[in-house]
């Protein structure tokens, strides 16, 4: 009988927000796969227990997960852990997940914090639907691309990034999003100096000319604005709205009067200029 791999969310900032189970599943497992382990031992250290690690990250994913897997195979019990957080969001843990489905091992997760739900439910920004985006990537095409696809998004939008890139980050969100689209900066959360900054794309740019950037970043942007349909006489000169309703049975007094309604124009704006080239072209 296989063993289980247990997905271990770890506190983003506060030590204290360990939950119990957390504790529980540390001290019972036989191993502990980390994404840093020297991170991980700081956090064993605090909590008084002492077990195997052994590290697991994008660097080592493939050999790494074949011998997890293994062990897992086994029958020995494994708790994965990433830097902080949740693991399996926006690190190599989702492919040892992927990995042990495939090999029929149980997997099973022990929640906790997750930054980018801290920074959303902090923000002030609809939370009802929303679209976590993860990393931007550092190529360029790339980068832009992601952009591009998500800019008409309505949903509001979860983003990390490291403190190094933050300013071209902001740059290239309002080149694609505008100036005027709200956002809502979170870092240190859970920790004596969070900080959480509301204000739009471009406040955030010129906020950041005076300051430098610290920390990691989780950035929350609003969904774009609902696109108003257009009319359907959008493409129609005067005198072919005036025709559509008269082809419609109006009278043609009745066609001119809701023609400029529909326009938000005088009545006899339309009325001459119907009359004007109706006579040219009867």
């Amino acid at each position: 009988m296989s063993g289980i791999l247990y997905l271990c969310a770890t506190p983003i900032g506060n030590l204290s927000d360990i939950s119990r189970r957390c504790i529980e599943i540390f001290e019972s497992v036989d191993l502990i796969a980390a994404e840093d382990t020297r991170r991980t031992v700081r956090l064993l250290n605090h909590l008084g227990i002492s077990k195997p690690l052994t590290s697991y990250h994008e660097h080592n994913k493939r050999e790494k997960g074949a011998y997890i897997t293994g062990l897992l195979k086994e029958g020995r019990n494994v708790a994965l852990v990433s830097d902080a957080g949740t693991p399996a969001i926006s690190d190599p843990g989702e492919d040892l997940v992927r990995l042990c489905i495939e090999e029929n091992i149980t997997v099973t997760s022990v929640p906790g914090p997750v930054a980018a739900v801290n920074a959303l439910i902090l923000s002030g920004l609809p939370a009802g639907r929303f679209s976590f985006e993860g990393f931007l990537s550092v190529n360029n095409r790339h980068r832009h691309e992601h952009l591009e696809s998500v800019r008409n998004d309505r949903h509001t939008l979860i983003f990390y990034e490291a403190p190094h890139k933050l300013r071209y980050t902001l740059a290239d969100m309002a080149k694609y999003f505008g100036g005027n689209r709200r956002i809502a900066l979170a870092r240190e959360l859970t920790k004596l100096h969070e900080e959480v900054l509301r204000m739009t794309l471009d406040e955030a740019a010129a906020y950041y000319e005076e300051r430098s950037p610290r920390g990691e970043y989780v950035i929350i942007v609003e969904g774009a604005a609902e696109k108003e349909e257009a009319a359907w006489w959008s493409g129609l000169d005067c005198v072919e709205h005036v025709k559509r309703y008269i082809d419609d049975g109006m009278s043609e007094r009745d066609a001119i009067k809701q023609a400029a309604k529909d326009r938000n124009v005088p009545k006899r704006e339309v009325y001459n200029e119907y009359i004007r080239k109706h006579r040219i072209n009867p």
